[in-house]
């Protein structure tokens, strides 16, 4: 989506999707096949990290004490998802993805792209992914709008549960982003991705503020020191 002269409607529309989505019965948004989007799948994401950013600045695999841990301190995280409503989940739901079509009346004046590999999962994951673009800085303050824009629309929504369940699932998206770029870089020799990797850094330390993850931020301080923080080095891309 062409975030033109007015870049706080664009976004609101691309919210006003969501609220449509997560407002109609699951029967009509979630097939009997959907995957849920549940701790494995959210588990082995976040592990990209792990086994692709990590080891490309230590030169060397991530060793298996330290990634037990990881692994652990993200199941204690993940239970903030507990009890959090299903509702469809795009997965890639941010600006890239979006198109703006004014010809329509409403919603569907916003084209979706980029979604089939929907789940069913937390309704605070698609609104994360507009909000905390991993390719595109947002001013904090049209964050907090969108944010607030779609919790003023769900007046039965826990806003304590919600906003854990946002900042778990912020920090896992951002631990995969990572993992993903320095895959693409050193795997498929795709370097511009690394530009990406200190945005997504700082908004991963952001979400690892939340306490829901304060057994993963413990694990990020031990074996990610501040200064391994940022773009891996740029060796050879592996063959």
């Amino acid at each position: 989506m062409q975030a033109g002269a007015d870049e706080t409607a664009l976004y609101a529309l691309a919210v006003d999707v969501l609220i449509d989505l997560h407002r109609r019965p699951a029967a009509e948004t979630l097939p009997d096949d959907l995957p849920l989007y549940d701790a494995g799948r959210l588990l082995e994401e976040a592990s990209l990290l792990t086994d692709w950013f990590l080891p490309a600045t230590r030169s060397e695999p991530t060793p298996r004490p330290v990634r037990d841990a990881y692994v652990a301190a993200w199941r204690e995280a993940f239970t903030a998802l507990e009890g959090q409503p299903a509702t469809l989940v795009l997965r890639d739901f941010h600006v890239d993805n979006l198109v703006h079509l004014p010809d329509r009346p409403g919603v569907r004046a916003c084209g979706l792209l980029d979604f089939q590999d929907a789940v069913a999962g937390s309704p605070a994951y698609d609104l994360m992914s507009l909000v905390e673009d991993a390719r595109r800085d947002i001013t904090p303050a049209l964050k907090a709008a969108m944010i607030e824009r779609y919790v003023a629309a769900m007046p039965g929504l826990h806003r304590r549960a919600f906003d854990a369940a946002f900042a778990v699932l912020a920090a896992q998206r951002h631990a995969k982003v990572i993992g993903i770029f320095t895959r693409l870089h050193r795997r498929d020799g795709k370097a511009t991705y690394l530009a990406h990797i200190p945005r997504v850094w700082g908004l991963l330390e952001d979400a690892l503020a939340h306490p829901a993850l304060d057994a993963v931020a413990r694990w990020f301080d031990q074996h990610v020191p501040a200064t391994a923080r940022g773009m891996p080095p740029c060796e050879t891309v592996a063959s």
